[in-house]
């Protein structure tokens, strides 16, 4: 078992450990807004709490750890230019969470901000706990300037390479960083154990110091949002970016060693290709899961994707650019990406000269070049090992067929009047945020914040991915509707690109509170007799995020067993903001082990939301009206 990167542990036994973190949270945040009543009726729960802990000692598995994240602001320097950027612990990107497979993380939250946001545990299942999952209007409000949360991240059968990041309007840009989950003492790597790791995360960097208010405003009047100005790697341009040479990132490796290197695309909106010169990636793990080795000389990672990849140090002394550029998916007319190459440098120890410049990959792909990206995700297959087994639904009892479109207009329920902008849907409904996040609304039985029909199918079936579609593909419908799911149904998706404005590209669709299998995937519009056909159903790969492809569709499968309210959305910020996601509520399973757990003492008041709280119903008689 690898020691690689590893923190104290905390022990095994810890008494009432959520309890003290309570009573830390209730102690600490402000309650502007809270009544002495309340207060007093909260203190009384934990105390209560507390005298029954003196006699009997709170369990958990795994073990505990914790992680104060202060989010204020930061001057940084990108590019020739200055700006103020919120960020965690005043880095760019934000700390490295560490632990080990089946651990329980305490994160205190403290926005010393000027704006409300959450965080969110990207790839964590959170079994039974969405109420620590942390998307904005889905699972919890804002964390308000001045006030605190204490997440609680429980980690089960996740094993590699994570992340975190703000899950507030486009906050993410600067707020993220990555988890590192090592295996258990008992199974350890699946693969000979590394000499060392080494982490890069890909992200995007804006001239606009305030992202947010320019693309609220982008939203409003329904105009295109803003593109990067460079991609980064660990906070910087690298060799190409104004004034960044000297700020390059540097990775030291000793000669005959392997590496497992742990990449993080934190990106905004693109996909990326990535490779390193002379130097062969063998893939190992992927959002959290293991896959069988895939050798390669260049990888296309998605927004929100993980990888796991093991290097080793076998060439000259020297350095070795590692570099990254944008694989747009887009029809080739719309030439209005990012066009920057992003570089970090592998640097061997030892004496030798340094070059004048570090050798760039000839392997990375060009901008559009879809090849590269089609042979490599066709290799990912999972582990499907002994120590390492997957379970695919076989049974499958709820069917999805999701239409993925862009709209250029819209009308709501309430009204025929249509509204020209640029929006994004799924099987033509946008999301629209509720006031109340549908987590409490669905616990607490309030009704009027969300409708639970979104549809299976989408309204009409045309050519998807035709070139020449009619007009009234691009009209959609903007509302608050979510799929509920019985406890451990069986599940199949396939999401449907669609050319709708003209406009297909990749989304890489991300689902919360679970990770699950894609079975298959391929161009043009799904054939629901010939495609199941050619299924991976034995060692398909186990996903958190899946890129579905321009004019095509991918098909995946899960079983409901994490009761909770979980978001399904792409992860390009600019189609998310656009309408792009949808909420699937999982019932409770009928006994306390499979039913959602009761919230936490206190959660961040929805500001919109009713004054007059109903009682918690009983967690047995949830509907999901």
């Amino acid at each position: 078992m690898t020691k690689i990167g590893l923190v104290k542990k905390e022990e095994k036994s810890k008494p009432c450990t959520d309890l003290f973190v309570s009573l830390h949270a209730y102690r600490t945040r402000t309650t502007k807004t809270t009544s002495f009543s309340v207060k007093m009726g909260v203190l009384q729960r934990l105390l209560g709490s507390l005298l029954l802990c003196s006699v009997f000692l709170c369990l958990v598995e795994g073990d505990v750890h914790y992680y104060d994240f202060v989010l204020k602001e930061a001057n940084f320097t990108r590019l020739c230019m200055t700006k103020s950027m919120l960020v965690v612990n005043d880095s760019f990107p934000g700390p490295v969470i560490r632990v080990h497979k089946g651990d329980t993380v305490y994160v205190n939250v403290q926005n010393q901000g000027d704006y409300g946001l959450t965080i969110h545990w990207h790839g964590v299942h959170q079994p039974r706990n969405p109420w620590s999952d942390g998307p904005e209007y889905v699972t919890q409000c804002p964390i308000e300037p001045g006030t605190n949360f204490t997440y609680e991240v429980i980690f089960s059968d996740e094993e590699g390479t994570l992340w975190w990041h703000a899950h507030s309007d486009w906050t993410r840009a600067g707020v993220h960083g990555a988890i590192v989950v090592m295996p258990s003492d008992e199974t350890g790597f699946p693969f000979p154990e590394p000499d060392g790791e080494e982490i890069l995360v890909f992200g995007s960097w804006y001239y606009i110091e305030d992202l947010n208010a320019v693309v609220a405003e982008d939203v409003a009047d329904g105009s295109d949002t803003p593109r990067s100005d460079c991609y980064t790697i660990n906070g910087q341009p690298g060799d190409f970016g104004l004034c960044s040479k000297d700020s390059t990132y540097r990775w030291q490796v000793e000669y005959g060693k392997t590496y497992l290197l742990r990449l993080v695309s934190a990106v905004m909106n693109a996909e990326l290709y990535f490779a390193i010169a002379d130097h062969s990636l063998t893939v190992v793990g992927l959002d959290g899961a293991y896959v069988k080795p895939i050798v390669t000389d260049n990888i296309m990672i998605s927004p929100g994707q993980t990888m796991d990849i093991l290097v080793t140090a076998n060439q000259s002394l020297g350095e070795y650019y590692m570099a990254a550029r944008q694989f747009d998916s887009v029809r080739p007319d719309d030439q209005t990406f990012d066009k920057s190459n992003v570089t970090a440098i592998l640097e061997y120890k030892g004496n030798y000269t340094p070059p004048a410049y570090p050798i760039f990959p000839s392997t990375l792909p060009s901008y559009e070049d879809l090849l590269p990206a089609i042979e490599f995700t066709n290799q990912i297959k999972s582990l499907a090992s002994e120590d390492h087994p997957i379970n695919v639904p076989m049974n499958i009892t709820t069917k999805m067929y999701i239409a993925v479109e862009m709209n250029s207009g819209s009308v709501t329920e309430t009204s025929d009047d249509i509204t020209v902008s640029l929006l994004a849907s799924l099987n033509n409904i946008s999301w629209v945020n509720p006031t109340t996040d549908v987590l409490l609304a669905y616990y607490r039985n309030i009704s009027g914040f969300y409708a639970s029909d979104f549809p299976d199918f989408p309204p009409y079936f045309y050519d998807f991915v035709s070139d020449d579609l009619p007009d009234n593909t691009e009209l959609t419908l903007k509302a608050t509707k979510v799929k509920v799911l019985e406890y451990n149904e069986e599940v199949e998706i396939v999401f449907q690109g669609t050319n709708t404005i003209n406009a297909s590209e990749n989304h890489p669709m991300h689902l919360h509170g679970y990770s699950f299998y894609l079975v298959g995937s391929g161009f043009g519009n799904f054939d629901n007799v010939r495609d199941p056909q050619s299924y991976n159903l034995v060692d398909p790969p186990k996903m958190t995020t899946i890129s579905v492809p321009m004019k095509g569709w991918a098909a995946i499968r899960f079983k409901a067993s994490n009761p909770g309210v979980w978001l399904w959305h792409c992860h390009l910020d600019r189609h998310f903001s656009w309408g792009m996601s949808f909420v699937l509520i999982v019932k409770d399973g009928g006994e306390p082990k499979t039913s959602m757990r009761e919230p936490p003492p206190y959660m961040p008041p929805c500001t919109d939301s009713p004054t007059i709280r109903l009682r918690p119903s009983h967690k047995f008689s949830r509907t999901g009206k």
